[in-house]
Formats: C-alpha cells, structure tokens, sequence
C-alpha cells in the first residue's frame, strides 16, 4: 500500500482503470496480439486528446498536476461514473489534502443510549470498518458484530461470515471499493495501513480486489444473508454518519417473512453490549488473524 498510495497514487489509478476497460467498449477494433488487458496507453491518449508521451509521464508518476480538463477527459475515455471521477480528480497533486484526523473514534455517550433503546440490529463503526459498539439485536444477527471486530478482516478471513452473506463476492467487491473511497489521500493512517497490509498478506481475493482501484460508496441498500438459527434475511441497511463515526441500521419491510424471522431472533438477544476497549491508536483490538478462507 505505501509504494502505490504515496509515491504514485494517480499512475496507479490510471493504470488499473484503463486495464478495465475492453478496446470494443472504447469504440475501438479489438486488433489481435494484444499483450495488455484493456486499453493501450496510446489508446487513452488518442482517444483523451492529449500526447502519448504526456499520458506516460502521468502513468508514471513524472507528472501529477494536469489540467482538470484533462482529468475529465481521462475520465470520460475510461468510463468512469461520478464517484471515480471526483476519485480521480482528488488525486491531482494540485487538489488540496484534507485536514488529519487527530483524534481517536469516540462513540458518544447518547449513541449508547440509543443504541439500547432501538429494537432493530444496529452498531457503530469506524473508518476502517472498526465494530466500536453494538446492540443486542445486532450481536444476534451476527457475533461478527460485537465491539472489537472488524467488519472487512471478518468478510476476507472468517468462513462463517462468508457463509452469512448470499452474494459474498458482491460484499466483498463493495466493502473494498468503501475501503478505498474512505482512505482517500489519508493513505498515511496507521490503521488503515495496518489493516490493508493484513488483508493483502493474508487474502488473495483481496489482493486481487484492491488492485482493480475500484471505488464506491457504501451507503444504504438491501442485503440477504442467511442466518444459522432462522435462515434467509432480508434487510435494508441505512448507515447515517454521528460526529466522527457511522451509525449502522438493518430493518426489514414490516409484516415481511424477514420481520417474522426478526422477531424470533430477538429472542436470542442480550443486554446491549458497551463500547469496545479504547486503545491509543483510535482502534479496536482484534484477534490474530485465521489462515484464508475464500469462497470459490
């Protein structure tokens, strides 16, 4: 992560995009011999109206301040959508770098409190995906979700979370592309150098994830996991942000059978659980990591 995100993280992005995309996308011939997936550096540059030799000295780090107009010219050959564009304009050397956050994540006292009071699974996470409280309701959905864990490390290293998630690969690619829009140019974190550096030691598909720079948001929507005592959920997922952390909420549509299932899951819950142990770092602690253990 340290050699890619700060020497030449606008290179890196370039390179990886244009790898995904096929020479018939771009309106071009698919020719034959081609030695590199996706598009030529000459293709983008043709096809951006700027020199091949320039785009180069972008790939390669000898330039990182172009033009706007140039990004969004990259940006519409490589066919990014709005969140990538604004990705890839943030990564001009000209756009200004946001202000560190110093402090350590802190789940305020009235969060607690409402995290005790809500009847529906919901949690409070970090940046880096930090479990740093969580309701009863949320520990019966899934012991992934007590303080302490970390919800990316659970997803790439613990089978039972793969098996919990009925599109594993789709929750995968989400949560790695969240990771990434959320590191931003903060690529200096400890913990999230720690935590990549972890995942990519220790998970392939990770590896192969975070090398596609993909980028995403991952706000609200609708997941279906499969639950080991009551079966198949169907949950909306809204995640609405509280001073420095993300409160987590998973409801089903009323009267539904995934409301039923809901219901009888409560049954299993406890006493709302309190924040995990604080730490120097602003971090969970977390067990050592398992060996991997993909999905195929």
């Amino acid at each position: 992560m340290k050699d890619e995100e700060s020497g030449n993280r606008l290179g890196s992005y370039l390179r990886a995009r244009r790898e995904l995309v096929s020479p018939q996308q771009a309106g071009l011939p698919p020719g034959g011999n081609r030695r590199v997936p996706g598009l030529r550096r000459e293709e983008v540059a043709l096809l951006a109206g700027i020199s091949p030799d320039y785009y180069l000295r972008l790939e390669r780090g000898r330039d990182k301040n172009p033009s706007p107009q140039v990004l969004e010219s990259l940006a519409r050959v490589l066919q990014l959508d709005d969140i990538e564009r604004t990705y890839l304009l943030g990564l001009s050397a000209a756009h200004p770098r946001a202000p560190r956050r110093k402090r350590p994540e802190h789940v305020p006292a009235r969060v607690h409190q409402l995290l005790a009071h809500l009847q529906i699974p919901a949690f409070v996470e970090g940046r880096a995906f930090d479990v740093l409280a969580s309701n009863a309701m949320a520990i019966a959905l899934s012991p992934r979700l007590r303080p302490g864990q970390n919800r990316l490390r659970s997803l790439f290293l613990d089978p039972e979370e793969q098996a919990f998630h009925q599109d594993w690969p789709k929750a995968a690619a989400s949560f790695v592309a969240a990771l990434r829009t959320t590191i931003g140019d903060d690529v200096d974190n400890p913990r999230f150098v720690e935590l990549v550096g972890e995942l990519a030691l220790s998970s392939q598909r990770f590896r192969t994830l975070w090398a596609r720079h993909d980028v995403r948001n991952l706000d609200g929507g609708t997941t279906t996991v499969e639950h080991p005592e009551v079966g198949e959920l169907r949950l909306h997922r809204d995640k609405l942000p509280i001073d420095d952390v993300i409160l987590v909420l998973y409801y089903p549509d009323k009267g539904s059978h995934s409301d039923e299932k809901l219901r009888l899951l409560s049954a299993l819950a406890t006493e709302p659980v309190g924040p995990a142990r604080e730490q120097s770092s602003g971090h969970p602690a977390s067990e050592d990591a398992p060996a991997d253990h993909e999905a195929s």
